[in-house]
């Protein structure tokens, strides 16, 4: 069978990841904070005793897309959102450091600031614990205070300050959880420079128009890839009638 097929295949191998890439992020179209998935792929030729005609496709990069959503307010006391660079830390499931920019967060049964799917948000000490029974404040530079419910205004009770990091976004890679974390897996530092927004949370940055256009796209690239398939099984079934003449 004409080599071709091999090309072809690679070629529509690599246009279904990029389609399910595409896919998981429109499903993501309303998570908050949500970063955008980046497939990349780059051609490379054949090296084979024949003319260079042809290129294999092979996975080159595989990142997000960390440009900032749009800030919406929420009024809810536990809602934060980053402004500009910057990522909230919590700690993951097996104990290890990640980072996210969902500030949608809760105080757990226990009083442990939480984040909405139960892992513990950490503050520049480790876990932040609410009291009872009070008003939960965030401030700009993610200072966690109370006032009790019912009391008179008053001074506030600081809690903790949540630890609020910015490292290169060259070195973060996402996790199977959804978080990221740094290539190296050592925590990051904790930046003064990041400032959240309280009662208000960030939307996902996944352009809409943009992803559709991009499943339209790959859809028509993949009939292409076939066509080339069905063109290489064509070509052998019309060599082995001619070679069965002889």
């Amino acid at each position: 069978m004409d080599r071709m097929i091999y090309t072809a295949m690679t070629g529509a191998k690599h246009i279904l990841e990029q389609q399910a890439t595409t896919a998981h992020n429109l499903a993501n179209v309303t998570s908050t904070g949500f970063k955008a998935q980046v497939d990349s792929f780059r051609a490379v030729p054949v090296i084979s005793e024949g003319l260079a005609t042809r290129a294999f496709v092979v996975d080159s990069t595989v990142g997000a897309d960390f440009n900032p959503g749009a800030i919406q307010s929420t009024n809810r006391d536990l809602d934060v959102a980053i402004q500009g660079k910057g990522w909230l830390s919590i700690q993951r499931a097996d104990g290890s450091e990640g980072y996210t920019r969902n500030g949608s967060l809760k105080v757990s049964e226990n009083g442990i600031l939480q984040t909405a799917t139960g892992l513990t948000v950490l503050g520049d000490g480790g876990p932040i614990s609410i009291p009872p029974d009070v008003a939960v404040s965030v401030g700009k530079d993610g200072t966690v205070s109370t006032v009790a419910n019912g009391a008179k205004p008053g001074a506030s009770n600081v809690l903790g300050r949540l630890k609020l990091v910015n490292p290169p976004e060259a070195d973060l890679v996402r996790a199977e959880d959804g978080l990221f974390v740094t290539s190296n897996g050592n925590p990051a530092e904790v930046d003064a420079n990041v400032h959240v927004v309280g009662g208000a949370l960030e939307s996902s940055n996944v352009n809409v128009i943009d992803a559709m256009v991009s499943m339209i796209s790959l859809a028509r690239q993949f009939e292409t890839q076939m066509k080339l398939m069905q063109s290489a099984e064509n070509n052998a079934n019309k060599a082995s009638q001619l070679l069965s003449l002889g």
